[in-house]
């Protein structure tokens, strides 16, 4: 089976190139820069980084405020305000109204875990979303530093459809803003509006901006075999995705206006995103802050509240799972945060059709199952063709042979009679080729699938696989698969002779399954299954062969 060998020499070489490349290009070692925090009162170096804006931070005109540590713990002076709903367990911090603190209720630390996946934190490697106003009379711009919202209580909990948190602020000058946060069931998304009310003597202007901070140095949890994306990315009207990892961020500012667009702070399975209004000019930015913090966000377009007037002004903040549904009804290209590289326009309707066949049969490994069969059965015909062409070659090779010793070196002749040879027997040399090219963008877009699904994060198959996006932990899979391509190789003898070219096509099995170890148990799920596939159509097509009286041998 020439065909089936090429094919999985080719895959192993190109997959573990872009691998590696990826790899390299976005997680490859950095040099440790160590970051330098100080808490309130103190100038000791404890180790946790300050969570409110320093001088930098934030866009011109707003001012740097005294460090101050966000505890885990609610402070004495309340603070920190508490928001639970069925999607979201928040913590929003008084000082500025930003959001120091969101986990995930539905989605576990570790599978069967009480602990909730932790997406924004105060500690333990800061991530927050700030957000506030700014301008000439934007209440995060003045000299004394953020505002200190009020609230009427300090725990909301969500008991039907929609809760809002409202957060006020007024000035001796008559100015009042009220900042609230409106939640919805069953949803990640939290609507920010700012009320401005302008009962003072003169016309005010105002300036929306949001951000993300996160320290670099929090680890992306990616491997080789795993290539994960951690970092920054921000999406325009010209272009609807682009990363901006910490590295460009630190060496250069990310500056750029467009019609909507929105900013984002990427995990694995993950995304915390700003999208301001669709219908507004915001300008785009990153900075980077003197305590190894990278920061993304957006301003929005000023606005005029004249005295004695009411203005509404806001934005959205998503905290939650890449779920391309939900994410693409909110910003053109946020749904592109689930990163099927060059091949999404291949990946996204196998991962509908992937969504289909799970909604049918309700086990995310049985879908994987049957759109294996779906893929193998429509590359059925080419498939065909690559092993009729391969046979037709390799019945030509005595042949072949006769003219290599009739015309010796002579390369010109050789080429010549080769090409007559082909018109004559009606064989293309490279109808075995082909199909194997056609066949990899399919393989290679599924991979990204199962890889970056989050779907996949906790699905259970059957017996020891709970877990289809890690691997096997009993490693039964890869194994399985090692032998089935082994079975694929003796289902065929070789024509290669030389003695080193067959040791290391007997050895190819054993490698792949040593890189198996380490791949998602889905993607295994879907080679083994392939494998398998393969097996009964080579026996199929071989039959018909024999009876054209085309040798397989």
């Amino acid at each position: 089976m020439e065909s089936q060998r090429s094919f999985l020499l080719i895959g192993l070489a190109l997959v573990s190139f872009l691998l590696w490349q990826q790899w390299q290009q976005d997680y490859g070692p950095q040099p440790v820069k160590p970051a330098t925090s100080q808490s309130a009162g103190s100038g000791a170096d404890n180790g946790v980084p300050s969570a409110t804006a320093a001088s930098g931070d934030v866009p011109e005109g707003v001012q740097a405020d005294v460090p101050t540590q966000i505890q885990e713990a609610t402070s004495a002076d309340n603070r920190f305000v508490h928001v639970l709903t069925d999607t979201l367990d928040l913590r929003i911090d008084l000082v500025g109204g930003d959001v120091v603190k969101a986990n995930l209720v539905k989605f576990p630390l570790t599978q069967e875990s009480e602990e909730t996946y932790s997406l924004l934190r105060p500690i333990n490697g800061l991530y927050i979303a700030q957000s506030g106003l700014v301008g000439r009379n934007g209440p995060d711009g003045n000299k004394a530093g953020r505002p200190r919202y009020t609230v009427t209580e300090t725990d909301f909990v969500m008991k039907g459809d929609t809760l809002s948190v409202p957060l006020t602020w007024q000035n001796a000058d008559g100015l009042s803003i009220t900042k609230t946060y409106n939640f919805t069931k069953g949803s990640h998304d939290i609507a920010l509006t700012y009320t401005i009310v302008n009962n003072s003597d003169e016309n005010t202007t105002f300036q929306q901006y949001a951000q993300l901070k996160q320290t670099t140095e929090v680890p992306d949890g990616g491997n080789m075999f795993m290539p994960t994306y951690r970092g920054a990315a921000y999406g325009t009207d010209e272009e609807r995705y682009e990363k901006y990892t910490f590295d460009k961020i630190e060496d250069k500012k990310l500056k750029t206006s467009t019609e909507g667009g929105w900013v984002g702070m990427l995990e694995h399975y993950f995304v915390a995103a700003w999208i301001p209004p669709a219908t507004q000019i915001n300008n785009l930015y990153s900075t980077f802050s003197q305590n190894q913090y990278a920061i993304i966000g957006f301003t929005g377009t000023p606005i005029n509240v004249a005295t004695g007037e009411t203005a509404t002004i806001g934005s959205q903040l998503y905290l939650g799972p890449k779920d391309q549904d939900s994410l693409a009804t909110l910003a053109n290209g946020l749904d592109l945060t689930v990163d099927y590289g060059i091949l999404w326009w291949l990946s996204q309707p196998l991962f509908s059709l992937l969504q289909f066949l799970h909604s049918l049969v309700g086990n995310w490994g049985v879908a994987i199952i049957l759109i294996t069969v779906i893929v193998k059965g429509a590359m059925y015909p080419l498939t065909k063709k690559q092993y009729e062409s391969m046979a037709r070659m390799r019945n030509l090779a005595p042949k072949m042979q006769q003219l290599k010793d009739r015309f010796g070196d002579d390369r010109q002749k050789m080429s010549q009679a080769m090409m007559d040879l082909y018109r004559k027997e009606k064989v293309n040399p490279m109808g075995g080729c082909l199909p194997i090219i056609l066949q990899m963008p399919i393989f290679l877009a599924l991979y990204w699938v199962l890889l970056e699904s989050v779907e996949l994060r906790h699905a259970d198959f059957f017996l020891w696989i709970t877990d289809l996006s890690v691997k096997d932990p009993w490693f039964v899979l890869p194994i399985l698969t090692g032998a089935s391509m082994w079975l694929l190789q003796k289902l065929q003898p070789t024509t290669v002779t030389d003695p080193m070219q067959q040791k290391i096509m007997q050895f190819m099995p054993v490698a792949m399954s040593i890189f198996f170890l380490w791949f998602p148990a889905g993607l295994v799920l879907y080679w083994l299954v392939s494998n398998i596939i393969t097996l009964i159509q080579a026996k199929l097509i071989y039959a018909a062969m024999e009876k054209k009286g085309i040798s397989s041998k």
